[in-house]
């Protein structure tokens, strides 16, 4: 999901200056037009005539610089953006767990984001940078928060994913404010906490105004799979990174199953408007590969449906962008979804932030709830640890997104909750 952030204290990975936060607006509603989503493309999918009107907070400011001369052209763009929006029908069914079947892992005072849990037990999760946390990654230790790494050295400007491989290396994800400063990539030896690869990406992969945002590594640690949600120009893509020889590559640009569809997303009690002006819609977002790594299952957190691709085609420099984007296959129904994951049985984990649910598919891709219950605001990122748990972190972003810090405040403690699904599956993603 989108995020932002403020500059940080050199070799801190600390918060020391926060940028003005736009004025909130109420959050019972919008207060511009619902116009129209004509002449969007293929039917249901997203318009490049939204431009910057999906527009996450941190990037308003520099969207609106850098438009400032055309503001006579944009503005009726802006006003005719998304006519007629419509809301996804409830997929929940009756949940195979009880309620009590979630433990909860942490409250906090900030929301999370994204976690990863090591096959030592170590859980690790960052900050939702929309929430003005003081620190972006931290480490749960005895209970206590705690900075990562422990002795400092790393700037991180915006983190909201982190992976632990099964090469004991913990991946973060910087996207740097939307690619306002450079997008990275680093890898730490859990062993020693030592920084043993980091990966600045090119602007013509993610420079300015990308969001690399999600991601899966392979079993061999050779090859991550990132999400770039683009949710300004609305041009999400696939991004491989090839691990050893240090490069990357942006595919499926604009592809039909990555973007995202004309619903309105409801989280409870709050449809989810920029300012009031339009729905947030946000294109590829869910991400996950297969156990074996031979699948990546992707879609739209504004989107209906699951696709995948075969890794090996993604990996096939050889493929024209006309034949890799044929290999996408429509895979199965889904919900509005943030995070996702995988388990050894081959079936697929999925956030539902519009009914506090986590939904799982088959591998006879049938959509099942496997709990449901009012304390998961938002759950967005999924990892398996040790012993068969599964950890969910719960965002709450209908109460951080597009409001006031202090609404924001009076609905803390944020939580982190783990369950048994039943199915085991390798920690860390």
């Amino acid at each position: 999901m989108p995020a932002r952030a403020s500059n940080v204290a050199p070799g801190t990975g600390r918060r020391v200056r926060r940028r003005a936060r736009a004025a909130a607006v109420p959050i019972d509603g919008p207060l511009g037009p619902r116009c129209g989503d004509a002449g969007q493309g293929p039917p249901g999918r997203g318009s490049a005539a939204r431009v910057a009107v999906d527009a996450p907070p941190a990037l308003w400011g520099a969207v609106a610089a850098s438009l400032a001369p055309h503001l006579v052209l944009v503005l009726p763009v802006l006003l005719l953006a998304g006519c007629q929006p419509r809301r996804l029908d409830d997929r929940t069914t009756a949940p195979l767990l009880p309620a009590s079947a979630l433990e909860v892992v942490a409250d906090l005072p900030h929301p999370p984001g994204n976690i990863a849990v090591s096959d030592a037990g170590r859980v690790f999760f960052t900050y939702h940078p929309d929430g003005d946390p003081p620190v972006d990654v931290v480490e749960l230790v005895d209970g206590t928060v705690v900075p990562y790494p422990p002795r400092g050295g790393v700037e991180f400007d915006t983190v909201l994913s982190l992976r632990v491989d099964r090469q004991n290396r913990l991946w973060t994800l910087d996207y740097a404010r939307y690619g306002i400063g450079q997008t990275r990539l680093t890898a730490f030896d859990l062993a020693t906490d030592q920084v043993v690869q980091s990966y600045d990406f090119p602007s013509d992969v993610a420079g300015f105004p990308s969001m690399l945002n999600d991601f899966g590594v392979s079993p061999d640690g050779r090859h991550i799979y990132i999400a770039e949600a683009s949710p300004v120009w609305n041009t999400p893509a696939i991004v491989v990174y090839d691990v050893e020889a240090r490069t990357s590559r942006r595919l499926l640009h604009r592809h039909p199953a990555l973007m995202p569809m004309d619903f309105v997303l409801q989280a409870p009690g709050r449809d989810m408007w920029v300012y009031g002006l339009v729905p947030l819609r946000i294109g590829v977002d869910s991400i996950a590969l297969d156990r074996r790594g031979e699948w990546l299952y992707f879609g739209p957190l504004t989107g209906d449906r699951l696709s995948r691709i075969a890794t090996r085609d993604l990996l096939d420099a050889s493929l024209s962008p006309d034949a890799l984007a044929t290999r996408v296959e429509d895979w199965a129904p889904k919900p509005i979804s943030d995070g996702i994951t995988t388990d050894d049985a081959g079936r697929i984990y999925l956030s539902d932030p519009e009914h506090s649910a986590i939904l799982v598919i088959g591998p006879d891709r049938t959509l099942a709830t496997l709990v449901k219950d009012d304390r998961l605001r938002w759950p967005d990122g999924f990892s398996f640890g040790p012993g068969g748990w599964l950890y969910v972190t719960c965002s709450s972003l209908h109460h951080v997104l597009f409001v006031s810090a202090g609404h924001r405040d009076q609905h803390a403690p944020y939580q982190i909750f783990r369950l048994q699904p039943g199915a085991a599956a390798a920690p860390g993603q």
